[in-house]
């Protein structure tokens, strides 16, 4: 080596020392840039596509989406409680058919418009130009008139009294509010928007259909503005993705119902390096047996299937835990139904082989399915091929009752196919779920008195039927607060104790999130967006 490269060496030593160090330098600057904006973007995975931003229509737009745009005049809170939201006020006259609104001052859409009466009015004057649409909601259908009074007061006129108003108005669609710039110029809101423009907390920033959607705060917004700036919803309809995804830190958040699957979510929580949580129960996972079936129409036969299949074991084997056993047609944390009169019927073997013996379904020697006038004891389930819940559980039925003597078909069907037939009557036994907060109890109540919806003639071997459905047009029109309990009380006590409606298991919704996520709170609201007050450390 020569002297002139000697001396050079340490020369270019140094120099590649100071460029190792500014390099390193740059790399902790882009680090800390990437940090401060991981903190501001909390990013979601999701099933499917959020669909359109329309507050006043139905699939594909998705809920949690909705009602981070458009926000109700009523807020549904934990109890059953009904807090202010756009109105900060309200009353009721004495007959209930009249519901006078204050509407909050100051409150302006995220493209700069005032919110006021005449919005209000223009909105449910678009919703009940599709009255049939959305004749599912109560409300809906006994909506008289719409009066806005000066910028500040809405008046809602009734054709009867109908106490779940104000739950009714407290769901994330069709009643929630979109700014004029969003309307097309025939005021039809059923056909599409023009902009997706409300008053709430976000404004759908950026949208690549069936990949993702981009909200950033609406920092404009009247109430409690968010803590994190966006939030990113990413479309992955593989389950067993999402969670790849998510343990590689490229998701924040997983949650909902079916969101992750039992066993993926008991394996998330238990590692130490995530968080998670379950709900509240937010319904009942039911069974219902179609009461005009010459064989399930005889009460007896109904309990003996209920004695025989162990409920405790079912829910634990097929759910992993994640859902609990009911005990109760609907969770006892909605309005009314903390205080049910009903003895829930628990797995005894012997006293269904008993009742189908008093009943005179017999088993002959040397069959294994028992017989009643030379018929054999058949009846067949309907579940949703899809949902893996359903269809263990199913399996599971058919294996406990042949220990019975019952043959149990199983029938796998589309989602779509099971509503249709359940509503047409074209079934024996059935699964279902009730609606939860805010819909419910008046919302199940109501299928229940309505022809078309599968329970009102699932249950027309009551001998009370008529007793019943006259305490479900009782209970609607109440403004009797106490004679509304005692209502709810025998309703679903009754509907409970006769066998056609058995409550299986109660519904919880599941999230699993990063270390770095705080604040994470289900809402009250099955439906509404768990965003409010989330953080990012």
């Amino acid at each position: 080596m020569t002297m002139q490269k000697l001396r050079f060496q340490p020369f270019l030593i140094l120099i590649i020392g100071v460029l190792l160090v500014l390099t390193g330098c740059n790399n902790k600057e882009e680090t800390k840039e990437e940090k401060a904006k991981s903190k501001e973007t909390l990013t979601l995975a999701w099933p499917r596509d959020i669909g359109k931003m329309n507050p006043h229509v139905y699939n594909p737009s998705q809920l949690f989406a909705q009602s981070m745009i458009f926000e109700p005049l009523v807020s549904y809170d934990k109890g059953g409680k009904l807090t202010p939201h756009l109105a900060e006020s309200w009353q009721v006259s004495e007959d209930g058919k009249q519901y006078t609104f204050n509407l909050r001052k100051n409150v302006k859409f995220s493209d700069g418009s005032d919110f006021n009466a005449k919005v209000v009015k223009k909105n449910f004057d678009a919703i009940l130009k599709n009255k049939e649409t959305h004749g599912w909601l109560g409300l809906i259908s006994r909506i008289a008139n719409t009066e806005a009074i000066g910028d500040h007061q809405f008046k809602l006129t009734l054709t009867e009294a109908y106490y779940p108003t104000l739950q009714d108005l407290a769901v994330v669609r069709p009643v929630r509010f979109l700014a004029e710039s969003g309307f097309p110029k025939d005021g039809d809101t059923s056909k599409g928007v023009e902009k997706s423009v409300g008053t709430g907390p976000w404004i759908l920033d950026d949208y690549k259909a069936d990949e993702y959607a981009t909200f950033k705060r609406n920092d404009n917004y009247w109430g409690e503005k968010p803590t994190v700036k966006e939030i990113k919803v990413k479309v992955i309809p593989d389950a067993e993705t999402r969670v790849l995804a998510f343990e590689k830190g490229d998701i924040d958040l997983i949650y909902g119902e079916g969101a992750l699957s039992a066993d993926s979510f008991n394996q998330l929580k238990s590692n130490d390096q995530y968080q998670s949580s379950l709900s509240e129960p937010v319904a009942t996972r039911q069974l219902v047996m179609n009461t005009t079936n010459d064989i399930l129409k005889d009460e007896a036969v109904r309990h003996a299937l209920q004695y025989g299949f162990n409920k405790d074991v079912l829910v634990k084997e097929v759910t992993s835990g994640i859902e609990e056993k009911a005990d109760y047609i609907l969770p006892t944390n909605l309005p009314y139904t903390s205080d049910l009169k009903v003895t829930p019927i628990n797995y005894d073997t012997k006293k269904a082989e008993q009742l189908l013996d008093k009943a005179g379904w017999k088993l002959p020697e040397g069959k294994t399915i028992r017989e009643k006038d030379g018929k054999p004891l058949t009846v067949s389930i309907m579940y949703n091929s899809a949902e893996a819940i359903q269809k263990k559980m199913a399996e599971t039925l058919q294996s406990e009752w042949a220990g019975l003597g019952v043959d149990l078909k199983l029938e796998g069907v589309e989602l779509t196919t099971q509503v249709e037939r359940f509503k047409a009557n074209q079934f024996d036994l059935n699964f279902f779920s009730n609606y939860g907060a805010p819909y419910d109890p008046h919302a199940f109540a109501n299928v229940i008195a309505t022809k078309g919806f599968g329970f009102s003639e699932a249950i027309s071997a009551y001998p009370n039927k008529d007793e019943l459905i006259k305490d479900v047009e009782t209970v609607l029109q109440s403004t009797d607060e106490n004679e509304r309990k005692e209502t709810y009380n025998h309703l679903l006590s009754s509907l409970q104790e006769q066998g056609a409606i058995v409550p299986i298991s109660y519904l919880k919704q599941s999230a699993v999130y990063q270390k770095d996520v705080t604040n994470f709170n289900f809402s009250a609201n099955r439906d509404e967006h768990p965003f409010e007050g989330i953080q990012k450390k």
